[in-house]
């Protein structure tokens, strides 16, 4: 089973996960979630100086694991959706220069085209 960079799924449109995904990568990069997470730390720590419950010590790991879980999925999906962003406008400006360059013939242009068939076979 292959599964498809998340930026080639569902078509044209942008489906809810893309929606979701681009405005919780918004939100974790904002002030706001900043806040909330060095608090979880403060918790986190206090909760070892303090020497609490062993139960409210492992809600304050678990939260923190379940957090970074959570921003590396999505860290994950940002970095692919930029990643085929950026290959989409190379193969742009790539074959705008072939299209130049049709009739050239050089080794610089039968380059290009070889760089792009690579792109295209994987």
């Amino acid at each position: 089973m292959a599964f498809k960079n998340p930026v080639d799924r569902g078509g044209t449109g942008r489906g809810r996960f893309e929606q979701f995904a681009e405005y919780a990568s918004n939100f974790t990069s904002s002030p706001v979630f900043f806040l909330f997470c060095l608090l979880l730390v403060g918790f986190f720590v206090a909760a070892h100086v303090a020497h609490l419950r062993l139960e409210l010590l492992l809600l304050a790991g678990e939260s923190m694991t379940a957090v970074t879980l959570l921003l590396l999925a999505l860290l994950k999906n940002a970095e692919m959706r930029a990643e085929h962003a950026i290959q989409r406008k190379l193969d742009a400006i790539a074959g705008a220069l072939l299209e130049a360059h049709a009739e050239d013939g050089s080794r610089a242009f039968e380059e290009l085209r070889n760089a792009i068939r690579m792109e295209e076979e994987t």
